[in-house]
């Protein structure tokens, strides 16, 4: 892999830490069959070389997202969870207000980099989204809209770098251990 990313490199004799990802799709509409945001992401998690920890789909409602995220993030078996969809301005929206009150630290920078990546790829429409990142219970979570555009801006030219331990000078795999230090 001779990958580059803006600002950084990776590491081709370091070898890869697997991540345990577990994968979120808040939609009143998906199933099984036509979660292609979420398939994608999945696939995506499998080909990148970390493990699917866990793939589910709730309704976008506040509750039905808090509890699986707070499953996840207790169970001590995922390191990162990235949601699809519920981040547009629509009255069922709500990803970001189920998830910003979980969170212990915001990732303030993920959403400037995410519609820096977003715009290159649809232009102003990337104003429609509140993707937004954090830590909940020493768990990253990533919130992407719930578009396969949105999904492959997000993990192919953000997420993916920083969770990959080969991603130099830093990642987020480097800090998992120190996450909840005190």
């Amino acid at each position: 892999m001779n990958a580059l990313t803006p600002g950084g490199r990776y590491d081709e004799a370091a070898a890869l830490t697997p991540v345990r990802v577990a994968v979120l799709t808040v939609s009143d509409t998906r199933t099984e069959e036509n979660d292609t945001s979420g398939r994608l992401l999945a696939d995506r998690v499998a080909g990148a070389g970390h493990h699917l920890a866990g793939k589910a789909i709730v309704r976008d409602e506040v509750e039905a997202i808090r509890a699986r995220v707070k499953a996840w993030t207790t169970s001590g078996d995922v390191d990162a969870i990235v949601t699809t969809g519920g981040t547009g301005l629509t009255g069922r929206d709500v990803t970001p207000e189920a998830v910003r009150p979980l969170l212990d630290k915001e990732i303030d920078s993920f959403s400037m980099v995410f519609h820096l990546v977003s715009y290159q790829s649809v232009g102003l429409s990337t104003l429609q989204s509140r993707a937004l990142a954090g830590l909940i219970d020493g768990v990253f979570i990533f919130c992407l809209p719930g578009s396969n555009g949105a999904v492959k801006d997000g993990w192919d030219k953000v997420i993916a770098a920083q969770l990959d331990s080969r991603h130099r000078p830093c990642n987020m795999v480097e800090l998992m251990p120190r996450l909840l230090e005190t």
